[in-house]
């Protein structure tokens, strides 16, 4: 593995801040103290800061050898924000805050892009161009980085391309993965009241029950992926939420559906609400209830640009071997990440975060998983992250086709 040696010397440091941002998490457009801590840390290694943008954002600007004049610049994101749960750890760096925890990495992130800024900012020689530091608030629901762009981000920051990059558990530390197309999926949801008439439930006759036809509903559903969408394609349909009646002895009026959808692809997102949408209506309509039917598109799938990805894997190569760069599995999750690269040609990369040895003692009984009380970031992943970064930054700004 070819490790810049002034980032390994750095890692203390740098683990040190990560640490203290995850033991002080806050949740989407809360993220004051991480921004502080940011802000303040690019502005000591001299860089030029912008606050703000998507309301807690932050951005850093390094201008190259050339102060910038060359007008090639590429961005480089990573997302600070903590999710609303319980952290069951109890190592030192552990969440102070009751219900909040950094259980999907963000910290980690933060952690690796401030790496590599302090090293690109003090080897400014080393390049041609601008980089440009994107810390976004608000992935986990928020939609920041949809706020940031709609601030201006493109505009104030003009780029040719953007990089994101998250921490994989499961996958072998050391190793990388990256490739173009799918990378995951779009995220949605959907709710479905069927409205009858309730009643005594020992004279059904006087009644129209809604539950069984919200039943019949929930299998119909299930019949979209399998028989509407082409086997080559992938879609999820899930109902997840089912609230109805508040006796064993009264057929209620209504009951509530809700649930997600997830696609790689925009038609074949259009495809399944259209079908849910006639499905329920059809259904409903034939057992003599009411529909109401709400589809909402939260994040779009986040889709790598063939070149941007090819790039990253090159680079990848570079930094941990050819071996150790893995083909990108598309995951069903989500992110908004999305929003960025609707806008700019880029790539959305993993780096493996291992199988939870890393973790010292004190941490909880689960796996470390994302999402997970029991997570915790891999601090050894820190020099490696920021070595990616900086090697992808020098290399997408020297190459002239760029």
């Amino acid at each position: 593995m070819a490790l810049l040696q002034e980032l390994l010397d750095r890692a203390p440091e740098i683990t040190a801040l990560r640490r203290d941002i995850h033991a002080h998490p806050e949740l989407c457009f809360e993220e004051i103290r991480t921004a502080d801590l940011v802000a303040r840390q690019l502005e000591g290694w001299g860089i030029a800061v912008h606050r703000g943008l998507g309301r807690t954002g932050v951005v850093g600007t390094i201008h190259g050898r050339d102060g910038g004049a060359s007008g090639r610049a590429v961005g480089l994101r990573a997302d600070m924000d903590a999710l609303p749960m319980q952290e069951f750890n109890t190592f030192e760096h552990a969440s102070r805050h009751a219900g909040k925890m950094h259980a999907c990495g963000h910290d980690g992130h933060v952690a690796m892009l401030l790496a590599a800024a302090q090293y690109l900012a003090a080897h400014r020689d080393s390049f041609d161009g601008t980089v440009h530091l994107i810390f976004q608030p608000a992935e986990e629901g928020g939609g920041g980085a949809r706020e940031m762009v709609e601030d201006g981000l493109f505009t104030q920051f003009p780029m040719q391309a953007v990089f994101g990059m998250h921490n994989w558990p499961g996958m072998k530390a050391g190793t990388m993965a990256v490739g173009p197309g799918p990378a995951m999926a779009s995220s949605n949801e959907f709710r479905i009241v069927v409205r009858g008439k309730g009643g005594h439930a020992a004279m059904p006759h006087m009644v129209i029950d809604p539950l069984p036809v919200a039943a019949q509903l929930i299998l119909g559903l299930q019949t979209i992926v399998s028989r509407n969408v082409k086997p080559i394609e992938a879609g999820v349909v899930s109902v997840t939420m089912v609230h109805a009646g508040e006796a064993t002895n009264v057929v209620p009026d209504s009951v509530e559906l809700q649930g997600t959808v997830r696609t790689f692809t925009l038609e074949v997102l259009d495809l399944i609400e259209r079908r849910m949408k006639t499905l329920a209506e059809s259904i409903c309509a034939a057992h003599d209830t009411r529909c109401e039917f709400e589809f909402v598109r939260n994040y779009p799938p986040t889709i790598n640009s063939a070149p941007e990805a090819e790039f990253a894997r090159r680079v990848m190569a570079e930094v941990v071997g050819e071996a150790n760069v893995l083909p990108q599995e598309p995951s069903m999750g989500a992110e908004d990440f999305a929003f960025m690269l609707l806008e700019k040609p880029g790539a959305y990369c993993f780096i493996a975060n291992g199988d939870g040895d890393h973790r010292a003692i004190g941490h909880g009984g689960g796996p470390c998983t994302l999402h997970n009380p029991s997570y915790d970031f891999n601090d050894q992943l820190i020099p490696q992250g920021a070595t990616f970064w900086v090697r992808l930054a020098q290399r997408w700004l020297s190459e002239p086709t760029r």
